[in-house]
């Protein structure tokens, strides 16, 4: 409009001339200003991967890495240690394996075997699918007195995920209940089939406790491997899996590694997820410094920068310049992802906004303006910002916390069992921050500003952090046994649910005549009752029951024997009671029941699972 330019002749997708777009701008009294698009640079992938297949004339023999899988409690660790003739049983917490644990054990054949123990309880899915991706070879635990278990099938689908053969292990087989045939059937319903019953399964029965027939599993296991032809190269940069992780107080991040290319010596550069190392020194699972190790051996690294996560892959590069490199493009990646995954919500939230914006409209559509602006003044009525005690009530239903662990495992196993958590609609459970390592300032600020509670696995804190604690009145909560975590964890969430209230019987009386009395100018219906059970106490509450149906409920004015007010009347006496409302009618065959009111507390219906 107000320009020279004809607008009959446009259409609604004419290309409009730079002049005219100035034009109508500087006339509508704004500034122009172009700008060029940006070109975005594709950046070059700078990832480091795993060298091709080495040339077969290179391959040395290795050792096999096995893992010992089963049950909770059927005996990995006391097997383990029989084999190692150590004590790590004992030691454990609740006498449950919480880590895994990776050993070298040297067979007085000289051959040497990696094991690897993995735990058994149901938490920790994600470590005996990590142990079970590593190996050669699975030892699967089973106890002869109590047979397939459910962490049982989940070690055989972990084993025959990972295409790893399984050597069976028949335990507890000096106990006068033990039935080792009973396993072997259960075992055939999961295509796990023994040499007995025609299969290639070596089955061995052994007792943990006592040491019998321990031989026969290890010459098992280096047979089947001997049939496996492992070899691995020797040479060049190294290759290898993070099994676990955790922060050392002198000595900083450090990884329990198994090796599976190369050697790694002191001072080699790795890269692990988007972490490196300078390798400062390495040990073996007794602490004792080593100064290199070969494929198939579980070794300690320290001189990591940041903590890498359990099942990283392991990959050495030739300079500290090179592995920043890596880590920065590992970042780039992970960010771009991110940025993706944004853009969708923002997307759906966008779509989702225009639909109810647009149905919004077509509910005005048809309105006159006054109606509008009053349809939409109750509106915004209704939406006044949130009271104090409202407030309140709102944060009671959210439970804050955080998970501190003593290794990257634990936290992950915490995390994943909390991911089961389906109760969001009586109490929300919102994850402020996860990590590895004792409790800090750091957690009890977070844990003030959000009213949430810190729950650590594993882990100290120091005097000073449970004092600064307690001043701001933050809850610490350590544990060193994850089924224990957990169920303190359901009775926090219960304590932050509403009570229920539940009725308690006191006593019941039945109605066998009704009459009226005159009080000054009122006539108030008195019943004429007996009481049958229990006793009627005047202080109490009461409810009136006719056919079934409640039809009253409240307290008494007066409660008469023969003409005495009374407080208390028990079973087979006969009494007169006048209620607090007048206009109930009594009537012969009622009954009324005395009752008090009890607060019990709510339980969480999250089940975790164990």
């Amino acid at each position: 409009m107000n320009t020279t330019m004809d607008i009959d002749s446009l259409e609604a997708d004419s290309h409009l001339d730079e002049v005219w777009i100035k034009e109508v701008i500087k006339k509508a009294g704004m500034k122009l200003k172009w700008s060029k698009l940006k070109q975005d640079k594709v950046r070059e992938n700078k990832d480091a991967v795993r060298r091709p297949h080495a040339d077969l004339a290179l391959l040395t023999p290795r050792s096999p890495v096995v893992t010992i899988m089963g049950h909770v409690d059927h005996g990995k660790t006391t097997l383990l240690d029989k084999l190692r003739k150590t004590q790590v049983a004992a030691s454990e917490a609740g006498g449950i394996t919480q880590h895994i644990g990776a050993f070298l054990v040297s067979l007085p054949s000289g051959e040497k075997i990696t094991f690897l123990d993995t735990p058994g309880h149901a938490a920790f899915s994600a470590m005996r699918a990590r142990g079970a991706q590593v190996t050669d070879i699975v030892i699967l635990v089973v106890a002869a007195d109590d047979g397939v278990m459910k962490q049982t099938v989940e070690s055989i689908q972990h084993a025959k995920d990972a295409q790893v053969p399984i050597v069976l292990a028949i335990n507890k087989c000096d106990k006068a209940e033990a039935d080792p045939e009973k396993v072997k059937k259960e075992l055939l319903a999961y295509d796990v089939v023994c040499e007995d019953y025609g299969g290639d399964v070596q089955a061995v029965h052994v007792s943990a406790l006592t040491g019998d027939n321990l031989m026969a599993l290890a010459e098992a296991t280096v047979t089947l491997a001997e049939m496996l032809e492992l070899k691995a190269d020797p040479t060049g940069p190294v290759e290898g899996t993070v099994i676990e992780s955790f922060t050392d107080k002198g000595r900083g991040p450090v990884t329990t590694a198994i090796i599976q290319r190369g050697t790694l010596r002191k001072g080699s550069i790795l890269v692990a997820g988007k972490s490196w190392a300078k390798v400062r020194s390495m040990f073996d699972e007794n602490g004792k410094t080593i100064n290199e190790a070969s494929p198939s051996m579980p070794v300690g690294i320290i001189g990591w920068r940041d903590l890498p996560s359990a099942g990283d892959e392991i990959l050495e590069v030739e300079s500290e310049r090179r592995a920043r490199e890596v880590i920065d493009w590992r970042k780039f990646e992970q960010e771009q992802e991110k940025n993706k995954e944004n853009l969708k919500v923002i997307e759906e939230k966008r779509k989702e906004h225009q639909d109810a914006h647009r149905k919004a409209r077509e509910k005005y559509g048809t309105l006159h303006w006054k109606e509008r602006s009053f349809i939409k003044y109750q509106k915004n009525k209704e939406q006044k910002p949130l009271k104090l005690k409202e407030k309140a009530e709102r944060d009671s239903n959210v439970l804050p916390i955080i998970i501190k662990g003593d290794v990257d495992g634990s936290v992950e196993a915490i995390l994943n069992i909390m991911d089961t958590y389906d109760a969001s609609h009586e109490c929300e459970l919102e994850l402020v921050h996860f990590g590895v390592g004792d409790i800090s300032e750091n957690d009890v600020n977070l844990a003030e500003t959000f009213h949430g509670v810190i729950y650590g696995f594993n882990v100290n804190a120091g005097n000073v952090i449970e004092q600064s604690a307690v001043k701001k009145g933050v809850k610490i909560k350590l544990h060193k046994i994850i089924y224990r975590l957990i169920e303190d964890l359901q009775e926090e969430l219960s304590s932050r649910l509403p009570c229920t209230v539940e009725e308690h019987i006191i006593g019941e009386a039945s109605v066998l005549a009704t009459f009226s009395i005159t009080e000054g100018k009122k006539k108030v219906p008195v019943a004429g009752c007996r009481v049958q059970k229990g006793q009627l106490e005047k202080q109490k509450k009461f409810k009136l029951i006719r056919n079934r149906q409640v039809i009253w409920k409240g307290t008494l004015t007066s409660m008469k024997h023969h003409k005495d007010d009374i407080s208390i009347i028990k079973t087979g006496m006969d009494c007169g009671l006048s209620l607090d409302e007048e206009k109930i009618e009594f009537k012969v065959g009622d009954e009324i029941v005395c009752y008090e009111e009890k607060e019990v507390l709510t339980k969480t219906s999250w089940d975790p699972g164990f």
